[in-house]
């Protein structure tokens, strides 16, 4: 298994760091710096308020899915054709709930429209989602790692010519960008279909009402997890934009959108972490093996990673800023220093929260797939409460950063739980020679890439040569086996079924 999860999460990540980055700096970024700062913050929001009704689109059936498939596979046909007619009656419901609550909080006709159309994107991601569960589910990685990055194939494919081509870049609009989702969303969803209608066998749809309460029954709770992790995750936008004054709102968005967007783009790679471990856990479980050496591979391999990238971003936050949000065409050099020394001090702030973030889908996933529903409800409860006081009371007066404050602490504090409860659920021995090492590799990894900074090199040069630096790090604290390693990245004859 350690094998498995290891050579399909270098093609995962393979794929995932050759499409997303271009996605991210490419054309994402492009689309902010083009419609300015004020326009994305009212797009960020938008986008974030959509996600905070997500649950209503999977209530939990997608993590639920991905685990029963990967514990009964032969059961593919029959959830299938039922969940599939779920699907589209929890559309109707998620777009009458969201455009409702959407007036009731006060949203103008412009926001409205906007609104109605990233809430059909966001059904038509989940459903990706679901397909997706499904392929994972039989342990079909390969191709799941290919659908994972479809989507934003087709993107980049669609928005690069409307941002690049002269004519269109000259008169471009919000609304082109989030149509051109729409189509590359509807595209994703019909390869997928396909894929999963051959593997199920699937003839019809099917409507049994006393399964669809069974399906719904089980999956409950993971969509309060769900619910929970999304609302402390991404209500921080919507908190800013509603707090502050109008205009001041849509500023501060878009500058915590500037800060944010980069560990949205790592937050990806961590992610991909959770969609290998869910069906190899569950599996692994089911069968009874030895759960331990997976996960202290991935823990290291996730830790290691991830407070690397919190280091460096830390250290030349202000450098990444000012490469990525150049000056304006309308903005003075002051607005423009104050905006970039605003930016970057919440990127700072809000990297570190990726080692967190980071830890929770190792954690949070073991716990998933063992079952463990209730304490990790429970942990995304006080998660999620935290972030709420703390957003409340921080950013009336600290703005953006007092929101970038509030998910840290709730992040770490979610993490925290987490690992303790897989102590005790787990009964794992603490490896406190093994936790030495993580600590000496955090604060030398830190010294490391601060020294290198107050050199005379180009900050980029600095960056190559912290990031080879860390790495002959790990290797020389032996938190991971090179020799390990390259054995079980080896090529072997591997079945088609389980690849």
């Amino acid at each position: 298994m350690q094998r498995k999860f290891l050579t399909n999460l270098v093609l995962l990540l393979f794929l995932n760091l050759i499409i997303k980055p271009f996605w991210i700096f490419g054309i994402d970024l492009q689309f902010q710096n083009l419609v300015g700062t004020e326009a994305y913050g009212f797009y960020f929001t938008i986008l974030n308020f959509s996600f905070l009704f997500n649950i209503i689109l999977d209530l939990g059936i997608t993590n639920f899915n991905i685990r029963n498939i990967a514990q009964n596979s032969h059961l593919l046909h029959k959830h299938f054709s039922n969940i599939f007619v779920v699907k589209l009656l929890l559309l109707v419901v998620y777009f009458i709930f969201t455009m409702i609550t959407g007036l009731l909080i006060g949203y103008d006709q412009q926001q409205l429209r906007l609104l109605a159309v990233v809430g059909f994107n966001q059904f038509l991601l989940s459903f990706i989602l679901y397909l997706r569960s499904n392929i994972s589910g039989l342990l079909l990685f390969k191709t799941d790692s290919i659908l994972s990055v479809l989507d934003r194939v087709f993107m980049i494919l669609l928005l690069g010519f409307l941002i690049w081509y002269p004519a269109t870049r000259k008169v471009f609009k919000l609304e082109w960008f989030v149509y051109a989702q729409t189509v590359s969303y509807l595209i994703t969803v019909i390869i997928g279909l396909v894929v999963v209608i051959r593997k199920s066998a699937f003839k019809r749809l099917n409507w049994n009402w006393p399964f669809i309460l069974m399906i719904v029954k089980k999956s409950f709770p993971y969509a309060i997890l769900v619910l929970l992790m999304t609302s402390y995750n991404r209500v921080d936008s919507v908190f800013i934009e509603r707090l502050l004054p109008k205009g001041v709102g849509e500023t501060q968005v878009g500058i915590y959108a500037s800060a944010f967007r980069i560990l949205d783009a790592v937050n990806m790679v961590a992610y991909l972490f959770s969609v290998l471990l869910l069906p190899l856990f569950a599996n692994m479980l089911k069968n009874k093996q030895d759960i331990r050496p997976m996960l202290k591979l991935s823990f290291t391999l996730v830790f290691v990673l991830s407070v690397s990238v919190a280091i460096l971003s830390f250290v030349f936050r202000y450098e990444v800023m000012t490469m990525l949000y150049p000056l304006h065409a309308e903005e003075t050099t002051t607005d423009f220093v104050i905006r970039i020394q605003q930016a970057a001090r919440l990127f700072g702030l809000l990297m570190f929260g990726f080692v967190a973030i980071s830890s929770s889908y190792v954690m949070g996933t073991l716990l998933t797939a063992h079952g463990s529903l209730l304490k990790l409800n429970l942990t995304a409860a006080l998660s999620m409460i935290c972030s709420v006081i703390l957003n409340l009371v921080l950013v009336p007066s600290l703005m953006a950063f007092g929101s970038g404050l509030a998910s840290l602490v709730s992040q770490y504090i979610s993490a925290a739980i987490q690992i303790v409860l897989v102590i005790k659920v787990f009964k794992i021995n603490v490896n406190y020679g093994y936790l030495v090492r993580l600590i000496a590799f955090l604060a030398l990894a830190f010294l490391m890439a601060s020294i290198l900074k107050s050199t005379t090199l180009s900050w980029v040069y600095s960056v190559i040569i912290s990031g080879i630096l860390i790495l002959i790090l790990v290797f020389s604290l032996k938190l991971l086996d090179l020799k390990l390693l390259i054995h079980l990245l080896q090529p072997r004859p591997v079945n088609d079924q389980t690849t």
